[in-house]
């Protein structure tokens, strides 16, 4: 068993208690919050053994092997620094780090220590998106890339009525391409590397963070072109358009369904059936790669991460986004 720490008491970590609980060696043993009483009836509505809202003794703690880190982007790097120097393996929620800089650091703390660690990116590991790489050969030559990953977030109003959620606040690292475009352009790195150039636009909220905004990026032979918002909503699929078919990518964070569409008017649903949930596969990759005794998840690789770092930390400088201090 992997006993696994969490750090963070919101929905997006009963998310991953729910699907870690679907994995026969995932065993959840400590959460930390900042408040006392929060850790403790996060701890008792989720049945966890043990609550901290001290997070060097949670680091320091012998009931955890490893540990889940779900706080705001600012926080990642200190915090996974702070684990792994206490010998704990590390998934971190993506963005992975507030820029390149913090991630080379997190990767160093990774490699002096001996313990894993891995970008929590759930949406290239899972079935559908596997299914993408399998099949993209059947589109022929790459021609076009679009992805669109807009959503109205709940925390706007809040915004406009003069308040500072964390997603609306730059000395948190947040901003729409961080929560949001990041989803758009990791599965591009997946699947073609490193861009050769990269031209990004977006809006600036009062704050100082995008409130949308849009990446060209160029490779041989085609661009890819994203869109992302946390102030207006999307349905778009994404869309790999080649000279033989098109692919469509449903809900391109947590892929759905993915067909090829081909120009004599027929379809191939390449989808694959899910029964488990979509964190779970980020999980599993995780688990296996701390029992095989590397640092360093082979699927989502640090180089992937550094380029995706680079991809975000100069789409913003052409944004002008407003940055957290580099640590």
């Amino acid at each position: 068993m992997i006993r696994f720490g969490i750090v963070g008491s919101n929905w997006i970590t009963e998310r991953f208690i729910k699907a870690g609980r679907q994995h026969e060696q995932f065993l959840v043993s400590a959460v930390y919050s900042r408040s006392e009483k929060k850790a403790r009836e996060f701890a008792k509505k989720q049945e966890i053994k043990h609550a901290f809202h001290n997070l060097e003794e949670m680091a320091a703690s012998t009931e955890i092997d490893a540990v889940y880190i779900a706080t705001p982007n600012s926080l990642h790097c200190e915090q996974a620094i702070l684990f792994m120097n206490n010998k704990k393996h590390v998934i971190c929620e993506k963005p992975f780090a507030s820029n390149r800089e913090e991630a080379e650091k997190m990767m160093a703390a990774a490699k002096n220590n001996g313990v894993t660690l891995m970008e929590a990116m759930k949406s290239t590991l899972m079935p559908n998106f596997l299914a993408v790489k399998e099949n993209i050969h059947k589109i022929g030559k790459i021609q076009s890339y679009f992805s669109a990953n807009c959503r109205l977030s709940p925390f706007y109003e809040q915004y406009k009525n003069g308040e500072l959620p964390n997603l609306f606040n730059p000395k948190l690292s947040g901003g729409a391409l961080m929560d949001l475009g990041v989803y758009t352009v990791y599965p591009i790195v997946e699947l073609f590397g490193a861009p050769r150039s990269i031209a990004a636009f977006g809006n600036l909220l009062s704050t100082g963070v995008d409130g949308n905004g849009q990446i060209t990026l160029e490779y041989d032979g085609f661009r890819a072109n994203v869109l992302f918002s946390c102030i207006s909503e999307s349905t778009l699929p994404t869309e790999i358009q080649g000279e033989d078919g098109t692919m469509l990518i449903h809900h391109i964070s947590s892929p759905k369904k993915t067909e090829i569409l081909i120009p004599n008017g027929t379809a191939e649903d390449i989808s694959e059936l899910e029964q488990l949930e979509p964190m779970y596969y980020e999980i599993k990759e995780f688990i296996e790669t701390i029992q095989s005794n590397t640092i360093e998840s082979p699927r989502n690789t640090w180089a992937k991460t550094l380029i995706t770092m680079e991809i975000l930390d100069e789409a913003r400088r052409q944004m002008k986004v407003t940055m957290a201090d580099k640590s």
